[in-house]
């Protein structure tokens, strides 16, 4: 063994863990090497709401993978990978697996000389089996065609033979850094696909799968950032009830006199369940549709646009339409922050007042607690003495049968004599020691 050799295996030891892991996740999605023409089949597959485990979605995927690949007898990629790449001669295969969906990017070489402004008949989608495709009905949310390709001709004869290959008025398009230009509508057309155009005009050897790359990203984080607005749109209705109802209970917390205050808690509790329940819904959707807008606006701040004249950037596109969704987005989750706040401001209120409540009844009852208590200490007192006197009456009687005892033994002793000197002391006798007594029991009460 070298010592090179000894000496990086020794070295490989001191290795985090995660080292190797970690850097690899830089590398794990690398574009596609595209060089025009090509022609770009672009899917991207949901299936989330059926596979609510993050592990059950990706086996699902891989299944759906598998499948694809078994058809060509081709090896599929490890259980846990995300990323698979395969040439399958007639197409190449670029696939990606993400938290809640996963990419198949089918990609043909064009024919020298293609131009720019071909149909969209010939794609890449024609090579895949169409059992595999019908067994994705009710799954695909992104579908895309692309072209690139390039073009001599001039600037507005180019932009003026575009416009036939998108069948909407609402034609988006810009020039790249100079070095090309994109062209879509972001509709989807009446074959199920939305299209767009990559003109290359002075793209070096990365830079078109780079910009196809981000032009795809830009499409499928779209249509996952948009998956919000249905949800948040569903939801202002019973965010405007429970408001409703919340202002009601408001007004009758203000006029009650405290008389339901018991029946109105437990209906604020109710309302506070039916928010939570509904944030629980929304949060990871509005938080997951606003992470992938923040995706779409930093791709295409990467595209460096240009404007071409007359037609609006894929920018401003997205301002006009995509962010007014995610707004709405936002401010319904703003809306449920807001309500479920009031909601518990309200609940401590009413919670306040019932705890006074029951303060001034716990004062009300001390109080008749005290008067009870000084009642027996007057009753104790009261017993007290004439236990006293009950004591010292029979404690004087048998002094008066000790006298008698004693006269009728020839002592010179008169038993009334006795008994009345010996009244005082007993009295006092007798006193002292109840007293006693009770400072004991009194004593041992409180420790």
């Amino acid at each position: 063994m070298s010592l090179a050799y000894r000496a990086n295996a020794d070295f490989a030891k001191l290795n985090h863990p995660m080292r190797v892991p970690l850097s690899a996740e830089i590398h794990s999605r690398p574009f596609l090497q595209l060089q025009a023409p090509e022609s770009l089949t672009h899917f991207a597959l949901y299936l989330q709401q059926d596979q609510p485990s993050r592990l059950n979605h990706r086996a699902s995927q891989h299944q759906i993978l598998e499948q694809l690949c078994r058809h060509y007898g081709v090896a599929t990629p490890h259980p846990q990978a995300r990323y698979f790449f395969h040439d399958f001669g007639r197409f190449r295969l670029k696939w990606e697996c993400h938290t809640e969906f996963a990419t198949y990017t089918f990609v043909e070489r064009g024919e020298p000389g293609l131009d720019c402004r071909a149909s969209f008949e010939r794609m890449p989608l024609q090579h895949v089996p169409q059992e595999w495709l019908a067994g994705l009905n009710g799954k695909i949310i992104v579908a895309a065609h692309v072209l690139l390709c390039k073009d001599d001709s001039s600037d507005d004869s180019f932009a003026e033979g575009i416009r036939d290959l998108f069948q909407g008025k609402s034609l988006v398009g810009s020039s790249t850094g100079g070095n090309a230009e994109v062209w879509t509508d972001f509709l989807i057309q009446p074959d199920g696909f939305s299209r767009f155009v990559v003109r290359d005009q002075r793209l070096r050897e990365f830079q078109p799968g780079r910009l196809v790359g981000r032009l795809l990203e830009i499409e499928t984080y779209r249509m996952m950032a948009l998956l919000g607005l249905p949800q948040a749109e569903a939801t202002q209705p019973d965010l405007s009830s429970i408001e409703n109802e919340l202002a009601t209970l408001t007004a009758t917390l203000v006029n009650d006199e405290g008389n339901e205050d018991q029946d109105l808690l437990a209906r604020i509790t109710g309302l506070a369940a039916r928010v939570e329940k509904i944030s629980v819904n929304n949060g990871y959707r509005f938080a997951a549709s606003q992470a992938y807008f923040n995706l779409v606006q930093a791709r295409i701040q990467e595209l460096r646009e240009i404007r071409i004249e007359g037609t609006p950037t894929l920018a401003e596109f997205m301002g006009r339409r995509l962010a007014p969704a995610m707004n709405t987005c936002t401010s319904v989750a703003q809306r449920q922050e807001a309500l479920a706040q009031r909601i518990a401001r309200s609940n401590d209120l009413l919670r306040t007042r019932v705890g006074i409540e029951q303060e001034q009844q716990n004062r009300k009852i001390l109080q008749s607690l005290d008067a009870r208590a000084a009642q027996q200490l007057r009753m104790q007192q009261a017993v007290e003495g004439l236990s006293v006197a009950a004591i010292s009456y029979y404690t004087l009687g048998l002094v008066g049968y000790v006298g008698k005892a004693l006269k009728a033994g020839s002592v010179p002793v008169n038993p009334d004599l006795v008994t009345g000197i010996a009244v005082p002391l007993v009295i006092g006798a007798v006193w002292l020691g109840l007293r006693r007594l009770h400072h004991q029991l009194s004593g041992s009460a409180k420790h």
